[in-house]
């Protein structure tokens, strides 16, 4: 008896949170299930460099993604820190309505400021995000970051501390999902 050969094909793979559909190949949707996909967003960003990381859900032969993390490119950051600035950086775990994530926020200020200053920006900061992740889902965070809206309110916030030139986010990564998946 002759072994039958299979053939890899192409499953179209929906992206909700960008609204776009892309294909990955296998020789059933089965297969696809947990795997991972990396996607640019630079030029759907206007050049902001942006690298997410998407796991996919295989549910009745429909494939959908699911945010597992967001990262703003090194190479963008060094071109934000000007030379007569300081920036500020943290990194924290916190709860959200569905999951556990870690946030990790980028500051520059517009002018050298004092240690007093930076600290004050950084508690700030790190207040005002868990306040905002625990009422919110993660897809929720990570299309509000996507959609800069998160960034600019937060920003808005921080200028009475201190005028800043820029906020990003630079990492959110889910660390384990409470629904059981991860």
């Amino acid at each position: 008896m002759a072994i039958q050969k299979r053939k890899k094909r192409f499953f179209s793979i929906d992206i909700p949170l960008i609204k776009k559909t892309t294909q990955l190949q296998a020789f059933e949707a089965k297969e696809l299930d947990g795997r991972f996909i990396k996607y640019d967003l630079t030029r759907s960003l206007k050049g902001k460099s942006v690298i997410i990381t998407l796991r996919v859900d295989v549910k009745d032969e429909r494939a959908k993604t699911v945010p597992k993390e967001l990262r703003l490119m090194p190479y963008y950051l060094k071109r934000l820190v000007r030379k007569g600035t300081s920036y500020v950086e943290d990194s924290f775990s916190t709860p959200t309505k569905d999951a556990q994530i870690r946030i990790k926020p980028f500051l520059v200020t517009r002018r050298k400021v004092p240690r007093s200053v930076r600290k004050a920006l950084r508690v700030a900061a790190n207040e005002e995000l868990k306040k905002y992740a625990k009422s919110n889902t993660v897809e929720q965070i990570f299309e509000d970051v996507l959609k800069n809206k998160l960034q600019k309110d937060l920003s808005l916030k921080m200028k009475k501390i201190y005028p800043l030139s820029v906020f990003e986010i630079r990492v959110l990564k889910v660390e384990n999902n409470t629904e059981g998946q991860q």
